[in-house]
């Protein structure tokens, strides 16, 4: 079975890198995983990805070293099956508020009697039954990240960290500022002081912590205090700012005659 570099490193605590897609394009993720990040986020909760779209766009992502995460919709038994069995080694579980939906998101991951996922001996996962230690092997290399992204995640990460199968928390900080009441505003000192709370109590708890931050300051002031995984743009950020600043650069040449 693949070696899942991605959780490989998260063991060894090494920081790592990303960036996040949500454009559901086989293009740009070819693009991107040219880039020297250290792992690429395939969206499907807010981005119009479905299990054949992102089928396709991890066959895309192989054709290099850079390993792929996948989000799913939702905490779902079946849709976490379809993503494991075309390929997907690390899922990022969002709405994850209790101790309770982080068992649920344990159980679809493993195989009975660990676990409830549905047994095919013939998937992209396992080579279409080519790899023979599949089975032997699966727990090891997939990897799960549950989603604190509310005020009753927040109050339950001691208890969502310490779910066995667990591997490490992300925080999603536009719904956090949501649900503090601060909708829009993920700099406030209120949804900020709750983020860097979120990592050192994680940390406490002996797990890792990731988060998706596009801001570069923000991105920099969480690569420095420790989060052990950050996702510092998107491709729609970085499409929609390289657009802006082609014009931003023909209006500023204009200006100076060149």
């Amino acid at each position: 079975m693949k070696t899942n570099s991605f959780k490989a490193r998260l063991k060894a605590r090494q920081q790592q890198i990303g960036i996040w897609s949500m454009l559901a394009s086989c293009n740009v993720l070819e693009v991107l995983t040219q880039s020297s990040y250290d792992w690429v986020l395939i969206d499907s909760e807010h981005a119009p990805n479905d299990v054949p779209m992102v089928l396709e766009q991890l066959r895309t992502v192989a054709q290099g070293d850079m390993p792929a995460l996948v989000r799913p919709v939702v905490n779902d038994t079946i849709i976490i099956k379809r993503m494991l069995d075309i390929g997907a080694q690390t899922l990022i579980i969002p709405m994850v508020d209790t101790a309770d939906d982080a068992r649920r998101a344990v159980a679809a991951m493993r195989y009975p009697p660990l676990g409830i996922r549905g047994v095919s001996a013939g998937t992209r996962a396992n080579r279409y039954g080519r790899d023979a230690d599949y089975f032997a092997q699966v727990d090891n290399e997939t990897c799960l990240v549950v989603q604190i992204e509310s005020a009753a995640g927040l109050g339950n990460i001691e208890e969502i960290a310490a779910v066995d199968g667990v591997d490490a928390l992300f925080v999603g900080p536009s719904d956090l500022a949501a649900a503090l009441g601060h909708l829009g505003d993920n700099k406030h000192p209120d949804v900020q002081k709750q983020i860097h709370a979120a990592r050192e109590r994680c940390h406490a708890a002996g797990k890792p912590i990731g988060i998706l931050m596009p801001d570069a300051e923000l991105a920099a002031e969480y690569t420095r205090s420790g989060f052990d995984f950050v996702a510092i743009t998107t491709d729609i950020t970085l499409l929609r700012s390289g657009a802006e600043a082609a014009l931003r650069n023909l209006a500023e040449s204009t200006r100076q005659g060149v």
